[in-house]
Protein backbone atom coordinates (compact mmCIF):
# COMPACT_ATOMS: atom_id res chain seq x y z
CA UNK A 1 0.00 0.00 0.00
CA UNK A 2 1.26 3.39 -0.59
CA UNK A 3 2.70 5.44 2.43
CA UNK A 4 0.34 6.99 4.70
CA UNK A 5 0.17 10.53 3.64
CA UNK A 6 1.84 13.14 6.26
CA UNK A 7 -0.91 15.16 6.12
CA UNK A 8 -3.71 14.49 8.78
CA UNK A 9 -6.40 15.65 7.41
CA UNK A 10 -5.42 13.73 4.14
CA UNK A 11 -5.05 10.58 6.36
CA UNK A 12 -8.71 10.82 7.39
CA UNK A 13 -9.78 11.62 3.49
CA UNK A 14 -8.17 8.44 1.93
CA UNK A 15 -7.78 8.83 -1.84
CA UNK A 16 -9.58 5.95 -3.84
CA UNK A 17 -10.39 5.88 -7.33
CA UNK A 18 -13.31 4.37 -8.82
CA UNK A 19 -12.29 3.12 -12.46
CA UNK A 20 -15.66 2.33 -15.01
CA UNK A 21 -15.34 1.24 -18.67
CA UNK A 22 -17.00 4.80 -20.36
CA UNK A 23 -19.78 7.23 -19.40
CA UNK A 24 -22.47 5.88 -21.35
CA UNK A 25 -26.09 5.73 -20.15
CA UNK A 26 -25.71 2.40 -18.89
CA UNK A 27 -26.55 0.95 -15.44
CA UNK A 28 -22.79 0.17 -14.15
CA UNK A 29 -22.09 3.68 -14.72
CA UNK A 30 -24.93 5.55 -14.03
CA UNK A 31 -24.22 3.39 -10.50
CA UNK A 32 -20.48 4.38 -10.12
CA UNK A 33 -21.31 7.89 -10.45
CA UNK A 34 -24.21 7.98 -8.04
CA UNK A 35 -21.37 6.23 -5.70
CA UNK A 36 -18.94 9.32 -6.43
CA UNK A 37 -21.13 11.72 -5.72
CA UNK A 38 -21.97 10.32 -2.50
CA UNK A 39 -18.45 9.53 -1.53
CA UNK A 40 -16.88 12.97 -2.54
CA UNK A 41 -17.46 13.94 1.38
CA UNK A 42 -15.48 10.79 3.01
CA UNK A 43 -12.99 10.88 0.24
CA UNK A 44 -10.30 12.05 -1.80
CA UNK A 45 -11.61 10.60 -4.95
CA UNK A 46 -10.07 10.21 -8.47
CA UNK A 47 -11.87 8.52 -11.56
CA UNK A 48 -10.47 6.72 -14.22
CA UNK A 49 -12.40 5.28 -17.26
CA UNK A 50 -11.03 3.22 -20.35
CA UNK A 51 -12.91 5.70 -22.55
CA UNK A 52 -13.96 9.54 -21.78
CA UNK A 53 -17.30 9.33 -23.97
CA UNK A 54 -20.69 9.49 -23.21
CA UNK A 55 -23.73 11.19 -21.99
CA UNK A 56 -22.89 11.04 -17.87
CA UNK A 57 -18.92 12.37 -18.58
CA UNK A 58 -20.08 15.98 -18.13
CA UNK A 59 -22.25 14.40 -14.95
CA UNK A 60 -18.85 13.44 -13.94
CA UNK A 61 -17.19 16.95 -14.41
CA UNK A 62 -20.35 18.66 -12.40
CA UNK A 63 -19.43 16.46 -9.39
CA UNK A 64 -15.89 17.95 -9.23
CA UNK A 65 -13.53 14.94 -10.50
CA UNK A 66 -11.58 14.92 -13.31
CA UNK A 67 -11.46 11.73 -15.15
CA UNK A 68 -8.26 10.34 -16.35
CA UNK A 69 -8.48 7.60 -19.41
CA UNK A 70 -6.73 4.28 -19.91
CA UNK A 71 -8.12 3.17 -23.38
CA UNK A 72 -7.84 -0.33 -24.27
CA UNK A 73 -8.15 -1.82 -28.32
CA UNK A 74 -11.14 -4.35 -28.84
CA UNK A 75 -9.78 -6.89 -26.93
CA UNK A 76 -7.63 -7.71 -23.83
CA UNK A 77 -5.33 -9.84 -25.70
CA UNK A 78 -3.60 -7.01 -27.44
CA UNK A 79 -0.13 -5.00 -26.84
CA UNK A 80 -1.89 -2.11 -25.81
CA UNK A 81 -3.08 -3.81 -22.10
CA UNK A 82 0.24 -4.49 -20.25
CA UNK A 83 1.01 -0.58 -21.20
CA UNK A 84 -2.14 0.58 -20.13
CA UNK A 85 -1.42 -1.48 -17.16
CA UNK A 86 1.98 0.02 -16.43
CA UNK A 87 0.12 3.47 -16.79
CA UNK A 88 -2.35 2.46 -14.19
CA UNK A 89 -0.22 1.69 -11.50
CA UNK A 90 2.28 4.50 -12.17
CA UNK A 91 -0.80 7.17 -12.25
CA UNK A 92 -2.01 5.04 -8.84
CA UNK A 93 1.14 5.43 -7.76
CA UNK A 94 1.74 8.74 -8.03
CA UNK A 95 -1.54 10.04 -6.78
CA UNK A 96 -1.03 7.83 -3.56
CA UNK A 97 -4.67 6.21 -4.20
CA UNK A 98 -5.16 3.92 -1.51
CA UNK A 99 -7.66 1.90 -3.26
CA UNK A 100 -9.17 1.20 -6.98
CA UNK A 101 -12.41 -0.14 -6.94
CA UNK A 102 -13.11 -1.57 -11.08
CA UNK A 103 -16.62 -1.33 -12.18
CA UNK A 104 -16.85 -3.96 -14.75
CA UNK A 105 -14.64 -6.43 -16.48
CA UNK A 106 -11.99 -4.99 -18.91
CA UNK A 107 -11.41 -2.40 -15.94
CA UNK A 108 -10.81 -5.61 -13.91
CA UNK A 109 -8.29 -6.83 -15.89
CA UNK A 110 -6.22 -3.72 -15.57
CA UNK A 111 -7.10 -2.81 -11.72
CA UNK A 112 -5.90 -5.95 -10.21
CA UNK A 113 -2.26 -6.59 -11.41
CA UNK A 114 -1.76 -2.07 -11.64
CA UNK A 115 -2.99 -1.86 -8.22
CA UNK A 116 -0.52 -4.96 -7.44
CA UNK A 117 2.62 -3.00 -8.33
CA UNK A 118 1.03 0.42 -7.14
CA UNK A 119 0.87 -1.14 -3.47
CA UNK A 120 -2.67 -0.24 -2.71
CA UNK A 121 -6.07 -2.02 -2.27
CA UNK A 122 -8.39 -3.45 -5.37
CA UNK A 123 -11.95 -3.46 -5.11
CA UNK A 124 -13.65 -5.36 -7.95
CA UNK A 125 -17.67 -5.04 -8.84
CA UNK A 126 -19.51 -8.41 -9.91
CA UNK A 127 -22.47 -7.52 -11.71
CA UNK A 128 -23.63 -9.86 -13.73
CA UNK A 129 -24.09 -13.82 -14.36
CA UNK A 130 -21.43 -13.70 -16.21
CA UNK A 131 -24.04 -15.08 -19.16
CA UNK A 132 -22.48 -12.32 -21.74
CA UNK A 133 -19.06 -12.93 -21.39
CA UNK A 134 -17.03 -15.55 -23.69
CA UNK A 135 -15.01 -18.88 -22.53
CA UNK A 136 -11.68 -16.38 -22.28
CA UNK A 137 -12.89 -13.81 -20.96
CA UNK A 138 -14.98 -15.97 -17.57
CA UNK A 139 -11.46 -16.94 -16.92
CA UNK A 140 -9.60 -13.46 -17.01
CA UNK A 141 -12.53 -12.59 -14.72
CA UNK A 142 -12.24 -15.00 -12.39
CA UNK A 143 -8.56 -14.89 -12.33
CA UNK A 144 -8.18 -11.32 -11.56
CA UNK A 145 -11.17 -11.59 -8.93
CA UNK A 146 -9.21 -14.51 -6.81
CA UNK A 147 -6.45 -11.64 -7.10
CA UNK A 148 -8.68 -8.87 -5.62
CA UNK A 149 -8.30 -7.84 -2.55
CA UNK A 150 -12.54 -7.78 -2.46
CA UNK A 151 -15.35 -8.38 -4.28
CA UNK A 152 -18.57 -6.31 -3.89
CA UNK A 153 -21.63 -8.31 -5.84
CA UNK A 154 -24.86 -6.41 -5.81
CA UNK A 155 -27.14 -9.56 -5.87
CA UNK A 156 -27.45 -13.00 -3.61
CA UNK A 157 -27.69 -14.56 -6.43
CA UNK A 158 -24.13 -13.57 -8.25
CA UNK A 159 -22.76 -14.44 -4.45
CA UNK A 160 -23.77 -17.34 -4.73
CA UNK A 161 -22.58 -18.06 -8.07
CA UNK A 162 -19.41 -16.81 -7.07
CA UNK A 163 -19.13 -19.05 -3.73
CA UNK A 164 -20.40 -22.18 -5.83
CA UNK A 165 -18.73 -21.98 -9.08
CA UNK A 166 -15.52 -19.91 -8.46
CA UNK A 167 -14.98 -21.66 -4.37
CA UNK A 168 -14.23 -18.33 -3.20
CA UNK A 169 -14.56 -17.82 1.03
CA UNK A 170 -17.71 -15.73 1.68
CA UNK A 171 -15.66 -13.46 3.53
CA UNK A 172 -14.26 -12.31 0.58
CA UNK A 173 -17.14 -11.17 -1.02
CA UNK A 174 -19.87 -8.45 0.16
CA UNK A 175 -23.42 -7.78 -0.98
CA UNK A 176 -24.44 -3.96 -1.83
CA UNK A 177 -27.41 -3.83 -3.49
CA UNK A 178 -27.77 -1.17 -6.18
CA UNK A 179 -28.92 2.61 -5.21
CA UNK A 180 -31.25 5.08 -6.32
CA UNK A 181 -31.21 8.66 -5.78
CA UNK A 182 -35.09 8.81 -5.12
CA UNK A 183 -34.79 12.82 -5.36
CA UNK A 184 -32.90 13.02 -8.13
CA UNK A 185 -34.91 10.42 -9.73
CA UNK A 186 -38.56 12.07 -9.11
CA UNK A 187 -37.38 15.76 -9.94
CA UNK A 188 -36.43 14.22 -13.41
CA UNK A 189 -40.02 11.97 -13.35
CA UNK A 190 -41.58 15.27 -13.21
CA UNK A 191 -40.07 16.94 -15.81
CA UNK A 192 -41.85 16.77 -19.46
CA UNK A 193 -40.40 14.26 -21.68
CA UNK A 194 -37.70 15.25 -23.88
CA UNK A 195 -38.81 14.53 -26.82
CA UNK A 196 -42.54 13.84 -28.10
CA UNK A 197 -44.36 10.25 -26.75
CA UNK A 198 -47.07 8.52 -28.46
CA UNK A 199 -50.08 10.05 -27.17
CA UNK A 200 -51.93 7.66 -24.60
CA UNK A 201 -55.78 7.69 -25.18
CA UNK A 202 -58.51 7.70 -22.59
CA UNK A 203 -57.77 4.09 -21.45
CA UNK A 204 -55.45 2.70 -22.46
CA UNK A 205 -53.00 0.78 -20.51
CA UNK A 206 -48.96 1.48 -21.18
CA UNK A 207 -46.73 -1.44 -19.98
CA UNK A 208 -43.04 -0.40 -19.78
CA UNK A 209 -40.28 -2.21 -20.48
CA UNK A 210 -36.52 -0.58 -20.37
CA UNK A 211 -33.59 -2.79 -21.79
CA UNK A 212 -30.66 -2.74 -24.47
CA UNK A 213 -31.48 -4.17 -27.12
CA UNK A 214 -28.02 -5.78 -27.72
CA UNK A 215 -28.20 -9.45 -26.66
CA UNK A 216 -30.95 -12.56 -26.97
CA UNK A 217 -30.84 -12.34 -23.03
CA UNK A 218 -33.19 -9.76 -22.84
CA UNK A 219 -35.83 -11.59 -24.53
CA UNK A 220 -38.46 -8.93 -25.79
CA UNK A 221 -39.33 -11.65 -28.27
CA UNK A 222 -41.34 -12.81 -25.84
CA UNK A 223 -42.79 -9.91 -24.80
CA UNK A 224 -44.03 -9.30 -28.27
CA UNK A 225 -45.60 -12.75 -28.10
CA UNK A 226 -47.04 -12.15 -25.27
CA UNK A 227 -48.84 -9.35 -26.54
CA UNK A 228 -49.98 -10.54 -29.60
CA UNK A 229 -51.95 -13.15 -27.46
CA UNK A 230 -53.17 -10.90 -25.21
CA UNK A 231 -54.69 -7.77 -27.80
CA UNK A 232 -58.17 -9.60 -28.17
CA UNK A 233 -58.74 -9.25 -25.03
CA UNK A 234 -56.86 -5.56 -24.15
CA UNK A 235 -57.20 -3.90 -27.44
CA UNK A 236 -56.14 -0.99 -25.27
CA UNK A 237 -52.40 -2.34 -23.93
CA UNK A 238 -49.86 -0.94 -25.38
CA UNK A 239 -45.95 -1.90 -25.15
CA UNK A 240 -42.89 0.57 -24.82
CA UNK A 241 -39.65 -0.58 -25.69
CA UNK A 242 -37.02 2.11 -24.21
CA UNK A 243 -33.46 0.89 -25.46
CA UNK A 244 -31.65 0.42 -28.70
CA UNK A 245 -28.80 -1.89 -30.14
CA UNK A 246 -28.23 -4.18 -32.84
CA UNK A 247 -31.12 -6.67 -32.58
CA UNK A 248 -33.72 -3.29 -32.81
CA UNK A 249 -34.66 -4.11 -36.54
CA UNK A 250 -35.27 -7.48 -35.87
CA UNK A 251 -37.71 -6.58 -33.06
CA UNK A 252 -39.38 -4.23 -35.15
CA UNK A 253 -39.59 -7.33 -37.81
CA UNK A 254 -41.56 -9.74 -35.18
CA UNK A 255 -43.27 -6.91 -34.24
CA UNK A 256 -45.30 -6.25 -37.49
CA UNK A 257 -45.05 -10.19 -38.42
CA UNK A 258 -47.91 -10.49 -35.92
CA UNK A 259 -49.80 -6.80 -36.51
CA UNK A 260 -48.25 -4.95 -33.52
CA UNK A 261 -46.98 -1.89 -35.05
CA UNK A 262 -49.74 0.33 -33.35
CA UNK A 263 -49.43 -2.00 -30.06
CA UNK A 264 -45.93 -2.14 -29.73
CA UNK A 265 -43.82 1.04 -30.04
CA UNK A 266 -39.79 1.75 -29.94
CA UNK A 267 -38.87 4.53 -28.68
CA UNK A 268 -34.96 4.18 -28.63
CA UNK A 269 -32.55 5.07 -26.36
CA UNK A 270 -33.64 7.97 -23.89
CA UNK A 271 -32.14 10.29 -21.17
CA UNK A 272 -35.35 10.36 -19.94
CA UNK A 273 -36.73 6.89 -18.52
CA UNK A 274 -38.07 8.37 -15.25
CA UNK A 275 -40.48 10.76 -17.24
CA UNK A 276 -41.82 8.11 -19.52
CA UNK A 277 -42.12 5.58 -16.51
CA UNK A 278 -44.14 8.32 -14.49
CA UNK A 279 -46.51 7.88 -17.88
CA UNK A 280 -47.06 4.08 -17.72
CA UNK A 281 -48.47 2.14 -15.93
CA UNK A 282 -47.01 -1.70 -15.35
CA UNK A 283 -43.38 -2.22 -15.54
CA UNK A 284 -42.12 -6.08 -16.93
CA UNK A 285 -38.73 -7.66 -17.95
CA UNK A 286 -38.34 -10.81 -19.37
CA UNK A 287 -34.38 -11.30 -19.54
CA UNK A 288 -33.17 -15.22 -19.14
CA UNK A 289 -30.27 -13.72 -16.94
CA UNK A 290 -29.78 -10.94 -14.68
CA UNK A 291 -27.97 -9.58 -12.26
CA UNK A 292 -29.54 -6.63 -9.77
CA UNK A 293 -31.81 -4.63 -12.77
CA UNK A 294 -31.02 -0.90 -12.69
CA UNK A 295 -34.36 -0.69 -15.07
CA UNK A 296 -36.15 -3.01 -12.20
CA UNK A 297 -35.08 -0.69 -9.54
CA UNK A 298 -36.73 2.41 -11.75
CA UNK A 299 -39.77 1.06 -12.54
CA UNK A 300 -40.52 0.47 -9.28
CA UNK A 301 -39.37 3.58 -7.71
CA UNK A 302 -42.04 5.01 -10.24
CA UNK A 303 -44.89 2.93 -8.34
CA UNK A 304 -45.16 0.44 -11.15
CA UNK A 305 -46.52 -2.88 -10.87
CA UNK A 306 -43.98 -5.47 -11.77
CA UNK A 307 -44.07 -8.46 -13.67
CA UNK A 308 -40.45 -10.44 -14.29
CA UNK A 309 -38.72 -13.41 -14.57
CA UNK A 310 -36.84 -15.51 -11.99
CA UNK A 311 -33.68 -14.72 -13.24
CA UNK A 312 -30.65 -13.55 -11.48
CA UNK A 313 -31.72 -11.23 -8.97
CA UNK A 314 -34.91 -9.90 -9.77
CA UNK A 315 -36.99 -11.80 -6.99
CA UNK A 316 -34.52 -9.96 -4.39
CA UNK A 317 -36.60 -6.83 -5.96
CA UNK A 318 -40.05 -7.70 -6.98
CA UNK A 319 -41.29 -9.54 -3.79
CA UNK A 320 -43.57 -12.13 -5.70
CA UNK A 321 -47.98 -11.09 -5.16
CA UNK A 322 -47.07 -8.34 -3.19
CA UNK A 323 -45.04 -5.68 -5.73
CA UNK A 324 -45.76 -7.67 -8.36
CA UNK A 325 -45.31 -11.31 -10.29
CA UNK A 326 -42.24 -13.47 -10.43
CA UNK A 327 -42.36 -16.05 -13.01
CA UNK A 328 -40.11 -18.70 -14.24
CA UNK A 329 -37.95 -17.66 -17.16
CA UNK A 330 -39.14 -18.47 -20.76
CA UNK A 331 -42.55 -18.80 -18.72
CA UNK A 332 -44.64 -17.78 -21.91
CA UNK A 333 -48.11 -18.85 -21.13
CA UNK A 334 -47.66 -17.96 -16.85
CA UNK A 335 -45.99 -14.35 -17.92
CA UNK A 336 -49.44 -13.75 -20.34
CA UNK A 337 -51.46 -14.59 -17.34
CA UNK A 338 -49.65 -12.61 -14.94
CA UNK A 339 -49.46 -9.61 -16.86
CA UNK A 340 -53.48 -10.24 -17.61
CA UNK A 341 -54.11 -9.83 -14.13
CA UNK A 342 -52.92 -6.60 -13.94
CA UNK A 343 -54.62 -5.52 -16.81
CA UNK A 344 -57.60 -6.39 -15.53
CA UNK A 345 -56.89 -5.37 -12.11
CA UNK A 346 -56.53 -1.48 -11.58
CA UNK A 347 -57.12 -1.30 -7.70
CA UNK A 348 -54.44 -4.45 -7.50
CA UNK A 349 -52.18 -2.24 -9.85
CA UNK A 350 -52.10 0.74 -7.54
CA UNK A 351 -51.66 -1.74 -4.60
CA UNK A 352 -48.60 -3.10 -5.95
CA UNK A 353 -47.18 -0.04 -7.08
CA UNK A 354 -47.40 1.43 -3.62
CA UNK A 355 -45.73 -1.89 -2.75
CA UNK A 356 -43.03 -1.39 -4.83
CA UNK A 357 -42.19 2.13 -4.19
CA UNK A 358 -42.27 1.29 -0.73
CA UNK A 359 -39.79 -1.02 -0.93
CA UNK A 360 -37.67 1.25 -2.66
CA UNK A 361 -37.37 3.65 -0.28
CA UNK A 362 -36.75 1.68 2.60
CA UNK A 363 -33.86 -0.98 0.63
CA UNK A 364 -32.36 0.87 -1.84
CA UNK A 365 -31.85 4.20 -1.34
CA UNK A 366 -28.46 6.25 -2.15
CA UNK A 367 -27.11 6.53 1.08
CA UNK A 368 -27.36 2.97 1.96
CA UNK A 369 -25.27 1.97 -1.26
CA UNK A 370 -22.62 4.73 -0.23
CA UNK A 371 -22.24 4.07 3.46
CA UNK A 372 -22.03 0.51 2.88
CA UNK A 373 -19.24 1.30 -0.06
CA UNK A 374 -17.06 3.42 2.59
CA UNK A 375 -17.37 0.77 5.48
CA UNK A 376 -15.98 -1.60 2.75
CA UNK A 377 -12.92 1.06 1.87
CA UNK A 378 -12.14 2.02 5.02
CA UNK A 379 -11.83 -1.65 6.84
CA UNK A 380 -9.57 -2.58 3.35
CA UNK A 381 -7.72 0.32 3.72
CA UNK A 382 -6.60 -0.41 7.36
CA UNK A 383 -5.94 -3.37 7.32
CA UNK A 384 -2.02 -4.29 6.21
CA UNK A 385 -0.82 -5.40 3.19
CA UNK A 386 1.06 -8.92 2.86
CA UNK A 387 4.95 -9.02 2.41
CA UNK A 388 4.78 -10.44 -0.82
CA UNK A 389 2.20 -7.69 -2.26
CA UNK A 390 4.56 -4.76 -1.20
CA UNK A 391 7.44 -6.74 -3.01
CA UNK A 392 5.66 -6.59 -5.79
CA UNK A 393 4.87 -3.35 -6.15
CA UNK A 394 8.14 -1.76 -5.02
CA UNK A 395 9.26 -1.30 -8.78
CA UNK A 396 7.18 1.30 -9.39
CA UNK A 397 8.11 4.54 -8.79
CA UNK A 398 5.90 7.73 -8.93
Amino acid sequence: MSPLPRDPAERERPRIAQFINSFHLGGTEGQALLLTRGLIDRFDIQLAALSLKGGHLNAAREIGVDPVAFPLDHSFVSPQTPRQVWRLARWLKSRRVALIHAHDLYTSILAVPAARLAQCRVVLSRLDLMHWQSAAQKLALRAVSRAADHLVANAEAIARQIAREERLKSDRVTVIRNGIDLSRFDEKARRPPESNLPPVENGEIIVAHVANMNHPVKAQELLIEVFSWLRARHPKARLWLIGDGPRRPLLERVAASVGLRREVVFLGRRGDVPAILRRAHIGVLASRAEGLSNAIIEAMAAGLPMVVTDAGGNAELVANEESGFVVPVDARLVFAARLETLLDAPALRFEMGQNARRFVERSLGADRLVEAHARLYRRLIERRVPKDIAAAGGAIRA
